[in-house]
């Protein structure tokens, strides 16, 4: 494979990276959820896959449209084609995003809420357990205790990898990342009084175990779902160099 062949490979990869499972908070293409990769002169098709024909309809319209916008913003790809394999409504779904339908297009009166409400709200949780991630490796590795918690600040917080997702994930909401904004804040990003901060901290735990532990779910079920074909890519690169 050329060397313009293979970087196109990698733009296509880098884009599928960025889409998470609302769920799981984990990009698609870490969950093996992206079932293969064709690419030729005309653009590119992606089929992508879930650990059950019975997942959430809503969670995998948005998957799978937000991959097409991922992909679309690959300068000179060309047409983006993404298919939903093997789930219940995978017909309604890649119908729906031939067409550019929307959400609200795609499954009628079906849609509960907006795509983008839909969004806020996992992107809500995925902040919340970061959150705890920080809050309880403080308590971990320091002397602080958790009536101390009210005080501490971005600042406060160690470099790493801890601190980076809590600051994307503040960013994705809409909430600040200067030093001094609190880490500890309520659902909506408001400072909290000290004896507020154990039953927040205790809430944000129960939502950061329920989201590690359906990943691990998650994870289980893809492998036993696609045992014979394995949970990695297929990638076709047919596209002309010349």
């Amino acid at each position: 494979m050329s060397a313009v062949a293979t970087s196109l490979v990698h733009e296509v990869l880098a884009a599928l990276a960025t889409v998470m499972d609302p769920e799981l908070d984990e990009p698609i293409t870490d969950l093996g959820f992206v079932r293969s990769v064709s690419i030729d002169d005309a653009g590119v098709t992606v089929r992508l896959r879930l650990p059950t024909s019975f997942c959430s309809p809503n969670f995998a319209y948005l998957m799978a449209s937000d991959a097409q916008d991922a992909l679309r913003r690959i300068d000179g790809l060309g047409r983006v084609v993404v298919q939903l394999d093997d789930h219940h409504d995978s017909e309604k779904i890649n119908a729906g995003l031939a067409a550019d339908a929307g959400y609200v297009g795609t499954f009628g009166v079906e849609a509960e809420t907006s795509l983008d409400e839909l969004r806020a709200i996992f992107l809500r949780k995925a902040h919340t357990a970061a959150m705890e991630r920080c809050a309880a490796a403080l308590l971990r590795d320091t002397d602080l205790q958790v009536d101390e918690l009210h005080r501490i600040t971005l600042a406060d917080l160690p470099e790493g990898h801890f601190k980076e997702a809590l600051v994307r994930r503040r960013l994705a909401i809409g909430l600040g990342a200067d030093p001094g904004d609190p880490v500890v804040v309520d659902e909506y990003g408001g400072p909290l009084e000290p004896d507020a901060v154990p039953l927040r901290l205790r809430f944000a735990k129960a939502v950061r175990i329920s989201i590690e532990g359906n990943s691990h779910f998650c994870r289980g079920l893809l492998a036993t779902r696609y045992a014979d074909t394995g949970t990695s890519t297929r990638i076709t690169n047919l596209r002309s160099t010349a």
